[in-house]
C-alpha cells in the first residue's frame, strides 16, 4: 500500500519520538555518568554522521555573516536546554522530564516577539497560558525543593524554546538544516569537553555502550524529523511529537515501575490538548 506523504511525515515523527525516549531511556540506564559526559556522547556521535552527509552531499559549510550572531545563540541556547533536560531525566520520572522539555514549542511562539519580531495570535497567547499552567501540575511548586527538579526541566524547555526560535532565525538567513544541526553539535562537544577532562568520575563498560546508543539515536532522530516536516507540514503532524510522553511514561514503568501521579496526567493532557487545538483549529 502506498503511504500519502502526510503518513509518511507522521510515521517518521513517530519514530523520531520513540527514538527521543530511548534516548531518555539509555541517558538514565547510563547512571551516575556526570550530565556533561552524557552532553559529550550525544552530540559527538551525531557529529561526525551529520559531517560525513554533507561532505557526502557537497552542501557548504559556511554562514553568512548576517546569520553568525543568530547562529551563537542557537548553539548556546540549545545546549543550555539540553543540559537541563539530560539532567531532569536522572532526577525525575522519564514521562514528567520529557513532557516538561516539551513545552519548548509554546516558549518559542513567546519568546519569537523579541527574537523575530512575530507577533502572536490571540489564540497562540491563550494556548501558552494554558500550557503553562498545565506544566505547573507537573512542577508542583508547592512541593518546595522537591520540585527542583522539575524546575531545572522547565526552566530547559523554556531555553529550548529560545533556540528553536533561532533555528527559525537562522533559516531565513539561508542556512541548510544540516548545517545548524552541525554547529550545535559542534559547540555542545567542545563546552562539554573541558568539564569531561576535568572530571573524576567518567563512563566505563556497559556505560560507554549506552551512550554511544545515545548517540546514533540523537543521529537518527535529527534526520528523520527533518525529513518528516519535508513529508508534511508541521501544523499537520507535530501533535504526534507527543507521542514521545507515551514511550517515556512505558519505559518509565517498564524498568523502574515509575507511574505519573494524578496531577501529572492532568498537567500531560492539558499541554497535550493545547498542542492539538494549535494544530488542527
Amino acid at each position: 500500500m502506498q503511504l500519502s506523504n502526510r503518513n509518511k511525515g507522521i510515521l517518521l515523527l513517530l519514530l523520531s519520538s520513540l527514538g527521543f525516549a530511548l534516548i531518555s531511556l539509555f541517558i538514565r540506564l547510563a547512571g551516575n555518568v556526570p550530565t556533561m559526559e552524557k552532553t559529550l556522547y550525544r552530540n559527538l556521535v551525531s557529529t561526525f554522521v551529520i559531517a560525513g552527509i554533507l561532505l557526502r552531499s557537497g552542501t557548504p559549510l559556511r554562514l553568512p555573516r548576517e546569520s553568525r550572531a543568530d547562529m551563537f545563540c542557537r548553539c548556546f541556547f540549545g545546549c543550555g536546554g539540553m543540559i537541563c533536560y539530560l539532567w531532569s531525566i536522572d532526577h525525575m520520572g522519564l514521562a514528567d522530564a520529557n513532557m516538561l522539555n516539551k513545552t519548548s514549542p509554546f516558549f518559542s511562539v513567546l519568546l519569537s516577539i523579541w527574537i523575530l519580531g512575530e507577533r502572536p495570535s490571540f489564540r497562540d497567547i491563550l494556548c501558552i497560558l494554558i500550557a503553562v499552567s498545565g506544566a505547573a501540575l507537573v512542577v508542583k511548586p508547592g512541593r518546595g525543593m522537591a520540585s527542583f527538579p522539575a524546575l531545572i526541566g522547565l526552566f530547559g524547555g523554556f531555553i529550548a524554546g529560545a533556540a528553536y526560535s533561532y533555528v527559525r532565525k537562522v533559516g531565513l538567513h539561508g542556512v541548510p538544516a544540516s548545517v545548524t544541526v552541525l554547529c550545535f553539535n559542534v559547540f555542545s562537544c567542545l563546552v562539554s569537553l573541558p568539564f569531561v577532562l576535568m572530571s573524576d568520575t567518567h563512563a566505563r563498560g556497559i556505560q560507554i555502550i549506552y551512550l554511544l546508543i545515545v548517540g546514533i539515536l540523537a543521529a537518527g532522530v535529527q534526520l528523520s524529523l527533518t525529513k518528516a516536516y519535508r513529508y508534511a507540514p508541521a501544523k499537520e503532524i507535530s501533535v504526534f511529537d507527543y507521542s514521545q510522553i507515551i514511550f517515556a511514561a512505558l519505559f518509565g514503568f517498564l524498568f523502574w515501575g515509575e507511574l505519573p501521579d494524578l496531577l501529572s496526567v492532568a498537567g500531560y493532557a492539558i499541554i497535550i490538548g493545547c498542542a492539538v487545538f494549535r494544530a488542527f483549529f
